[in-house]
């Protein structure tokens, strides 16, 4: 029992022995990576230093760009306009010191290919992995006594159409410019643009977004339900950040069937206004028929009116006849009564 107690303390010190050598060689790796890593980050921010004779410059004047490389280090001077292409392009060598200078452009007059902005220059060092450096500079009108700003001037603009459909897929567009040019960057420059929902959700659109020309993007977005859908857009170019945003009401359904229910509606108008035309001209012929009535009536009644006044007068001419007739026609009754009665006197006194 004592021999096997002694050899399982002695591999518990070997194994702790061996572990503790390799947690010192662990850290000595790491220090050794550290102290490489640094020295190359020195060595590479030290050899390699880009400048220029002034930060505005205006037209006809000279970019002259200097610094200091590695002894006979070929270089690579890039300038780049505000949308980020490269308006100009050289390769120089350093000298035996390092030391390097070098006129990358006499600025012509302001164009749209050089317009007024922005601009980098770019120093790329071929033998210390690429390493570069950058400076930007204002190209202006002006460049004496006015100390403009260097600064780039990134806008987003956001088209997006004002109402939709549910499950109608819509496109949106996007339009990027720096200094009022056009952004010439992949997809990657709007990584973190998304979509509001009506219900507060956030739908990333950073798959979704497509180069249709440089600084236009577009996406094509389905909704699934009503309200109101807010695209926001966030550019992020030369270290400047830009946003914009665009809102679309969602509907049950979009324009074009809101225009169809329209002429629908138009064409069962067209029809009732033609069958009240119908009407109003059958109302019109009624009329003329009520018309020729109206006149019949009152012809008619003018008639009854002309024959009521004939028999007025025929009944005051009976009238007078009648009194002409009774005051001829008493006196012959009472004659006859008085001859009636001297006949009676007589026959009877003959009796």
């Amino acid at each position: 029992m004592r021999d096997s107690f002694e050899i399982t303390n002695f591999q518990q010190n070997q194994y702790l022995w061996v572990n503790g050598i390799m947690n010192r060689l662990k850290l000595l790796v790491t220090v050794l990576l550290l102290i490489v890593m640094l020295a190359n980050f020195f060595a590479q921010a030290h050899a390699l230093q880009l400048s220029t004779d002034r930060d505005v410059y205006s037209e006809s004047q000279p970019l002259l760009v200097y610094g200091k490389a590695l002894p006979d280090e070929p270089l690579i001077l890039r300038l780049f306009a505000p949308d980020g292409t490269i308006a100009q392009f050289n390769q120089i060598t350093a000298d035996s010191n390092g030391d390097f200078s070098h006129i990358l452009i006499k600025w012509p007059n302001a164009t749209t290919n050089y317009a007024y902005g922005t601009y980098s220059v770019e120093a790329i060092a071929s033998k210390e992995n690429g390493t570069s450096q950058k400076v930007d500079v204002k190209f202006a009108p002006s460049s004496s006594l006015v100390q403009v700003p260097i600064q780039r001037t990134v806008l987003t603009v956001v088209f997006a159409p004002q109402t939709a459909a549910v499950n109608q897929t819509f496109r949106v567009f996007v339009q990027v410019t720096s200094d009022g040019q056009l952004v010439a960057a992949s997809e990657k420059l709007l990584t973190t643009s998304h979509v509001h929902t009506p219900t507060n959700d956030v739908i990333i659109l950073t798959n979704s977004m497509k180069k249709l020309h440089d600084g236009l993007y577009y996406t094509d977005f389905t909704p699934s339900q009503e309200g109101t859908y807010v695209f926001h857009m966030v550019a992020y170019f030369e270290g400047t950040k830009s946003q914009g945003s665009a809102a679309t009401l969602v509907l049950k359904q979009d324009i074009a069937g809101i225009s169809n229910q329209i002429l629908k509606l138009n064409s069962v108008l067209d029809s009732t206004t033609q069958e009240l035309d119908k009407l109003k001209t059958e109302i019109q012929g009624f009329g003329n028929v009520l018309d020729t009535s109206q006149r019949s009536i009152t012809q008619v009644n003018q008639n009854i009116n002309k024959s009521v006044t004939s028999m007025s007068e025929s009944v005051q001419s009976i009238e007078a006849a009648s009194g002409q007739f009774n005051s001829l026609f008493l006196p012959v009754v009472a004659l006859i009564a008085v001859i009636i009665a001297l006949q009676i006197t007589i026959l009877a006194r003959r009796r």
